[in-house]
């Protein structure tokens, strides 16, 4: 299902890697949980984030969630289009939902992130 670049976090964060550039969004059993969301908080470019530090929050029509950095490194790029269109995240949460890049400060930060096989086994345990 999902490409063997992808980690996952137990609070439902993604981050996909391609080099030092790590691309983090919110899973789609996130998303879901959410429902339509309004709006997308999102740090500067140039903001250095440590693993679990909060990036920004999502806001839908039933919460307002805070989102943590799965690894640690240098903010690159933030996706513009969620300011006009935070609707993305609902509709492509793997894809054109992203929410930050980083470069990565450290590789080793994967370590503790589980394999998208690993993290389909743990939603199940979710949801039954």
């Amino acid at each position: 299902m999902y490409p063997q670049n992808f980690y996952f976090t137990k609070d439902h964060e993604w981050v996909a890697v391609d080099g030092d550039t790590a691309t983090i969004g919110i899973s789609d059993f996130a998303q879901k949980q959410l429902g339509d969301v309004v709006f997308v908080e999102q740090p500067e470019i140039g903001k250095v984030l440590a693993v679990h530090q909060t990036i920004g929050s999502i806001e839908s029509v039933k919460a307002v969630s805070e989102v943590f950095a799965p690894v640690s490194g240098e903010v690159t790029a933030i996706n513009a289009e969620l300011g006009t269109a935070p609707e993305a995240v609902n509709q492509d949460p793997h894809g054109k939902g992203w929410i930050i890049r980083l470069k990565m400060a450290n590789q080793a930060d994967l370590g503790a992130l589980m394999k998208a096989a690993d993290y389909e086994k743990y939603l199940e345990g979710l949801t039954h």
